[in-house]
């Protein structure tokens, strides 16, 4: 494999809405932006995100999205707003919005490992 120069990015979340900020991470993380990108190579840089209490979002969708988890037993279906989620673990909504816009291939993992998200 090549050796992969990889850069630090801070991204300051404040004011910034969550699916155009998570994008913007996802690019990063994916390595898009790079001269040498190739989909099945894991070329991308480290990104840092601070300040993801004071991210936007809508009021509409702090009660409408909801994200879903089913645990595989009858009843097993758990759902979380997004009001809530934001108010628990700031963290892991960002995360988990970028974490869906990665490639579902066998290189996500990698990608989100380099994901750093600092309150």
């Amino acid at each position: 494999m090549k050796n992969i120069s990889r850069k630090t990015h801070t991204i300051d979340a404040t004011g910034q809405s969550v699916g155009r900020l998570a994008s913007r991470i996802a690019a990063l993380l994916m390595g898009k932006g790079m001269r040498t990108y190739d989909r099945s190579i894991d070329g991308g840089d480290f990104v840092a995100v601070t300040n993801v209490k004071r991210v936007k979002i809508g009021a509409a969708k702090l009660v409408q999205k909801k994200y879903k988890h089913f645990s595989g037993y009858p009843g097993g279906l758990k759902e979380t707003s997004w009001g809530t989620l934001l108010e628990k673990n700031p963290k892991k909504l960002l995360r988990l919005a970028v974490l869906r816009m990665l490639p579902k291939n066998r290189l996500q993992q990698h990608m989100i490992k380099r994901l750093t998200v600092v309150e």
